[in-house]
């Protein structure tokens, strides 16, 4: 299946030179640093000719040469060494924009996944995002480092060498090379950008799929194990693999014919000019020195339009990785954050009227209505995917609500500042994240100056006090990546630690329990039961049992949520 770029490649070229902002002036240094440079090093074999032109003058096979050997002979050295040190200033300065920028985009991307979260990032995969946030991101460096000022510096060698070849030896030769600079810079960078787009886009979408199996594969690798799904999941990383090394191959196949290409024109335009040139010569249009200073001069202009015509096999890659990373930049919130708002401190919450969908004529949630008091416990059961989870992520302002009403102290949740909503209430989902630190730090999160006396509190609060401390460790062990060392339900106790912790007045319980034992599930019940006079809760599960402790309950059927009498 071919995927296409969501923008053209000059739109992304022109998105991401915007990026450079105040770096530009650096850009601007390279592009000369790097003409100076590359004319210079042209000086030492023209100026070469140049003696050469002078020993024939001397022998009197061609015009006179005004220029002394001494000079001749210093501006050759001096070319060389004014190469040396401009090429070095030239790439400094592009390398430093490069990962200057590289810092600045990853900081944006950063940005953007914070606005988009929690919503937006329910549906993207998370060895996606990874893809992007490094290999997206370094094959970026490529065109800040290696693609804008050769570009730049193609042009203007280009059309130094031109006029020189013009006003020196003669025009007919001029025109031959540029001639030349237009098929090899921009005719066969063009018809090989066509051809390789499409490879290069598949390339980076095979290649972040692969990224994202293979972490999903890592990650789960106990469950992998357990169900003995080793050899269906080889099978599936080996055919993921066969398709990107097949892409690879198009791509890389595709490289090597436009390089041909470029090297079959390079060598037409190089005999096409010494045709020229000896033409020149035999009808004495100009005399031999001339036309040797502008072969050779014509010889070694080809660098800059090289590096351009070799520009198309990076830049589909460069194009797709753009276009990826510009999507996301330009990608719109679920809702945007409520700055300025409203500001509570919770007592109640009313709901009325309220419906939700993720997609047109398919409601998860209809004219739903119901309430919540300070030193309230509100239990909701139904199936699962009834719109439980659904309900309580509204309440939080995850998703934009359809129509109807969510007030707490009777302000729409649409009015309050976000910052403040999530002081006051508190979700504690089916499955907790735990950084790869300790338990401390990890519940730190919730509230970073607690006391070590109120993590215990609320530990204890949570069943999960006498289980860290038997640890070699105790509060300073460190949970593992993605908390493997832990189980299910030890995660999940410590995600409801963290929720008595950051005490806020309302919190949110989905499937509290759902990963813990009957006897462990009745010490958090009571937890909660002795909670309530200080807070509201509302736990949702698919227990009956886990409605025990609930002062009213509601239930969920087909997204419609009736009060159960």
């Amino acid at each position: 299946m071919k995927v296409k770029l969501r923008r053209s490649g000059a739109k992304i070229m022109a998105s991401l030179i915007v990026l450079l902002g105040s770096l530009s002036y650096i850009m601007i240094l390279a592009v000369i640093n790097g003409s100076v440079g590359f004319i210079a090093a042209m000086g030492v074999t023209v100026f070469g000719a140049t003696g050469v032109a002078k020993a024939l003058d001397i022998m009197g096979l061609c015009a006179e040469i005004p220029l002394a050997w001494g000079w001749i002979i210093g501006l050759v050295v001096g070319c060389g060494a004014i190469r040396g040190g401009l090429r070095y200033l030239e790439q400094y300065s592009n390398h430093y924009i490069a990962f200057n920028l590289l810092a600045v985009l990853r900081d944006k991307i950063f940005g953007a996944l914070r606005v988009l979260c929690p919503a937006k990032l329910e549906s993207k995969q998370k060895g996606n995002i990874i893809a992007m946030i490094t290999s997206d991101i370094e094959t970026l460096e490529v065109f800040y480092a290696h693609t804008i000022s050769p570009i730049c510096i193609a042009v203007l060698v280009s059309l130094a060498v031109f006029l020189f070849v013009g006003f020196v030896s003669s025009w007919y030769l001029a025109l031959v090379v540029l001639a030349g600079y237009i098929v090899i810079g921009i005719v066969v960078p063009l018809i090989s950008s066509g051809k390789l787009k499409a490879s290069g886009v598949n390339y980076r979408r095979e290649f972040a799929g692969f990224n994202a199996y293979f972490l999903d594969s890592i990650k789960g690798i106990k469950d992998i194990v357990l169900n003995n799904a080793e050899k269906d999941r080889e099978r599936e990383v080996n055919r993921r693999s066969d398709i990107l090394l097949k892409e690879t191959k198009k791509m890389k196949n595709g490289i090597t014919k436009s390089s041909a290409a470029t090297e079959l024109m390079v060598t037409l335009f190089i005999a096409a000019s010494l045709i020229v040139g000896i033409l020149l010569v035999h009808f004495e249009i100009i005399d031999l020195g001339r036309m040797l200073i502008g072969v050779v001069t014509i010889f070694g202009s080809f660098g800059p339009v090289l590096a351009v015509s070799a520009l198309p096999g990076n830049l589909t890659q460069t194009f797709a990785s753009g276009d990826r990373i510009l999507s996301l930049l330009e990608e719109k919130p679920a809702v945007s954050p409520v700055t300025n708002g409203k500001i509570f401190e919770y007592e109640n919450l009313n709901v009325k009227d309220l419906s939700f969908a993720y997609e047109k004529n398919a409601p998860v949630l209809q004219d739903v209505c119901m309430h919540a008091e300070k030193g309230e416990i509100i239990g909701i059961v139904g199936e699962s995917g009834c719109g439980k989870s659904t309900f309580l992520k509204l309440l939080l302002r995850f998703w934009e609500k359809d129509k109807g009403e969510i007030d707490y102290n009777g302000i729409d949740v649409d009015k309050i500042d976000s910052d403040n909503l999530l002081e006051n209430v508190t979700m504690v989902s089916q499955t907790t994240y735990l950084f790869d630190e300790s338990i401390e730090d990890n519940l730190r999160i919730a509230k970073p100056d607690a006391m070590q006396e109120e993590i215990e509190r609320a530990c204890k609060m949570a069943s999960v006090h006498d289980f860290i401390i038997t640890l070699p460790d105790g509060y300073k062990t460190q949970v593992g990546a993605m908390g493997d060392n832990l189980s299910a339900g030890e995660k999940q106790r410590i995600g409801l630690a963290r929720a008595f912790l950051k005490g806020s007045q309302l919190i949110l319980l989905d499937e509290p329990t759902s990963n813990v034992d009957s006897i462990n599930e009745g010490m958090i019940l009571k937890s909660l039961a002795e909670q309530k006079s200080k807070k509201s809760i509302i736990l949702v599960s698919h227990r009956e049992s886990t409605m025990a402790i609930a002062d009213r309950v509601y239930r969920v059927d087909d997204g419609i949520i009736q009060e159960v009498k």
